[in-house]
């Protein structure tokens, strides 16, 4: 559902656009929970924007999560958790709650990666450098096997050894 941003009164600051590239990565995804309304590239083949509010929906299959980077995250997190077949991208926060309670506990595996992203905005456009380091999540053991044999530059860290 691709709708013009003008025609929603949402608050879209907090969308932005994983770079294709680390998708391609990690290979094809079932959903995308977390979708913005207006995209320029698919990440999943099927996605949920807020409007239809994918953590009140069921999840199916491989589960591409990028969480708005609010207070939400806890809640999208403990749904990646109880989902399981799930890679989730955030920032690295490794001294909140939301590590200690959620992602220490619950994920197989961690990648954290070597550069700060570069997110692009809805229309497309490539934005500066994040403020803060990211962290690729894996919920399941198939899901941290192609985090550890993915071709992106960061260093993989299994937590259920």
């Amino acid at each position: 559902m691709n709708l013009p941003i003008e025609k929603h009164k949402i608050n879209y600051k907090n969308e932005w656009l994983t770079p294709i590239e680390i998708i391609n990565a990690l290979g094809e995804f079932d959903l995308d929970p977390c979708s913005p309304i207006v995209r320029k590239w698919d990440t999943a083949k099927k996605h949920i924007n807020q409007i239809e509010d994918g953590l009140k929906t069921e999840w199916e299959g491989r589960v591409w999560c990028f969480p708005p980077f609010a207070k939400e995250s806890v809640k999208w997190l403990e749904k990646c958790a109880f989902h399981g077949n799930c890679i989730a991208l955030t920032f690295v926060r490794s001294d909140t709650k939301l590590f200690h309670q959620v992602v220490f506990p619950t994920a197989y595996a961690l990648f954290f990666l070597e550069k700060r992203i570069k997110f692009y905005s809805l229309n497309g456009e490539q934005g500066d450098s994040s403020s803060s380091p990211s962290v690729l999540i894996a919920f399941d053991k198939n899901n941290a096997d192609i985090l550890k044999n993915c071709k992106l530059n960061g260093y993989y860290v299994d937590l259920k050894f």
